[in-house]
């Protein structure tokens, strides 16, 4: 009598977990704070193609992407008081701020809303984290610099958006490396924006007032900016670190055929932000989920740039996208 009524409470537990897990009738709802260079398009591209399909599976019942017309902390905090006040089950932002949002985040949960940040990530304990070592990026363009450049020398330091948590990140982690191999030393730093445009006025701006700069430290959508500057400057080019984007690529694979320029780039994938949607659909479902998820950038190196160029279409950014069990796989490895 005793092994039957276990035998029912088992049955009970799996038919428990089995409703638990249906999330069909579940919204989800994307915050983005900016959409002004390739890697946000492709971020927004990997949402779309991963919401689309998962609502017409019927996984889940809505999953609308917004993004703000500024990258303004005040107009994402009121884009997340809407979120919250259409009813959605779950926001997942990438945040303008790691701190400035915290209130309208604390509101979403405190409304019994599920919050996964992502990329720009939040301090609020009550949201959920998804990143990578983005100070560990910038200490590993150090790393390489140093492997090919012993001897050192001056380098140039391309920022991103300024106030960004990213931004702050990656400064800080070659900054680091530059600490940990004196050989080298930053002359002058200008913000990209995250943008080729953007940095290649800000480093045709800075140029005539630099010594000989042998390396340049990047953080991604600014490498070929930087490379048109400096050729129409005419400097000498020094060795760029990249940031996965098509035309950089293609500029790098041009240089290289023509001169045997050779480089390395990196950057976190856009897809994360489709590893962020089912991360929030898992904890929806109720999954356990660690608070923190660290996932590892993409690297593209001289022996697979080739590869990596033929599948990143034209002015997009090299990528992996991330289904379900990718998300498990992950958690899984958080605990």
């Amino acid at each position: 009598m005793t092994k039957f009524l276990l035998g029912v409470a088992a049955i009970a537990l799996v038919a428990g977990a089995a409703q638990a897990e249906d999330t069909s009738g579940k919204r989800i709802a994307l915050s983005n704070n900016y959409a002004g260079n390739s890697w946000r398009q492709a971020m927004l591209q990997s949402w779309e193609e991963v919401a689309t399909k998962a609502v017409a599976d019927g996984v889940v019942a809505a999953a609308d992407a917004y993004t703000t017309s500024e990258n303004q902390a005040t107009e994402q905090a009121a884009q997340i008081q809407n979120m919250i006040l259409q009813g959605y089950d779950a926001i997942v932002m990438n945040s303008a701020s790691p701190t400035a949002l915290n209130g309208a985040v604390k509101e979403a949960c405190d409304a019994g809303i599920t919050v996964v940040s992502f990329d720009g990530v939040v301090t609020e304990p009550c949201a959920w984290r998804i990143a990578v070592d983005f100070q560990q990026m910038g200490r590993e363009q150090v790393d390489y610099l140093a492997t090919r450049i012993p001897d050192g020398g001056n380098l140039l330091e391309i920022r991103g958006l300024a106030g960004v948590f990213v931004d702050d990140e990656i400064s800080a982690g070659i900054h680091d490396g530059v600490a940990k191999h004196d050989q080298f030393k930053i002359v002058g730093s200008v913000h990209g924006d995250w943008a080729q445009d953007v940095a290649q006025k800000a480093v045709a701006g800075i140029l005539p007032s630099l010594p000989e700069i042998v390396g340049v430290v990047t953080q991604g959508g600014d490498g070929y900016g930087a490379a048109q500057a400096f050729k129409a400057a005419g400097r000498d080019m020094p060795l760029i670190v990249l940031g996965n984007r098509q035309d950089e690529m293609q500029w790098w694979s041009d240089a290289h055929a023509e001169s045997g320029y050779e480089t390395m780039s990196l950057s976190i994938a856009p897809g994360v932000a489709s590893l962020a949607f089912w991360v929030a659909q898992q904890i929806l479902s109720g999954e356990e989920v660690p608070k923190d998820l660290t996932v590892p950038f993409l690297t593209v190196t001289q022996d697979t740039l080739a590869e990596a160029l033929a599948t990143t279409p034209a002015g997009s950014v090299a990528n992996v996208s991330y289904g379900m069990e990718d998300a498990k796989e992950v958690i899984a490895s958080s605990k």
